[in-house]
């Protein structure tokens, strides 16, 4: 499922308040070191274009497509750890014979689709709204396979929160109650976690060769 990194009004909070500290740093530090205001002001014009394009055009992802061209390693760590997650989804959903229809991996690859997020992996959607409990239990590993593999590698989730939206519709609108559903999700997390815990060099492997896949700004 889409891994959005944050929210993107989180990212383009963040982006603006950063332009925000840089702008009132350069207004008093410049004419300190001989810096023309006018040079302050023309640049930061830019910037500021730049951040209203990316919200615009690029749904405050741009700042995430910079990062992952990053040299020394800075953006393949952070599309490795994309990768993690698409991985554990992947892994696990062949383990319970769901299908999965495409795996994305970074955020020009997601743009490039027209989705608003650094990873997704696609699922053939289910045939009915409404599922008996063993499939419930299934699309819990799945969709629960993204977070416990990122929890495995790196100690703590950023991605998962459609995951978690979706995993609680479909228990809902299967008519399960929500203790009912609670107890299964949490079964299901901790069968997935042993599963891939048992299974992590496969899941390193798979996330490299996605990370090979990704599309990037630059080569």
């Amino acid at each position: 499922m889409r891994r959005p990194e944050g929210s993107a009004g989180s990212t383009e909070a963040l982006s603006a308040g950063v332009a925000v500290a840089g702008v009132t740093a350069a207004a008093v530090v410049g004419p300190l070191v001989g810096v023309s205001p006018w040079l302050i002001a023309v640049a930061f014009g830019g910037g500021f274009a730049a951040l209203t394009l990316d919200a615009a055009r690029f749904g405050g992802l741009g700042g995430h497509l910079v990062a992952e061209t990053l040299p020394a390693g800075i953006g393949t760590a952070r599309l490795r750890r994309i990768a993690i997650h698409e991985a554990g989804h992947l892994l696990v959903a062949a383990e319970n014979n769901l299908p999965v229809k495409q795996v994305l991996v970074g955020s020009l690859a997601c743009l490039r689709q027209g989705l608003a997020a650094n990873g997704s992996t696609e699922f053939e959607p289910p045939a009915h709204a409404k599922l008996p409990a063993e499939d419930l239990r299934r699309w819990s590993r799945v969709l629960q396979a993204g977070m416990a593999a990122e929890v495995l590698i790196y100690g703590s989730s950023r991605g998962g929160v459609d995951d978690r939206a979706l995993l609680g519709r479909l228990w809902g609108l299967s008519g399960f109650d929500v203790d009912t559903s609670q107890r299964e999700q949490r079964r299901a997390r901790r069968e997935v976690e042993q599963w891939l815990r048992d299974r992590r060099l496969q899941l390193e492997e798979q996330a490299e060769l996605l990370v090979q896949q990704a599309p990037r700004l630059l080569p």
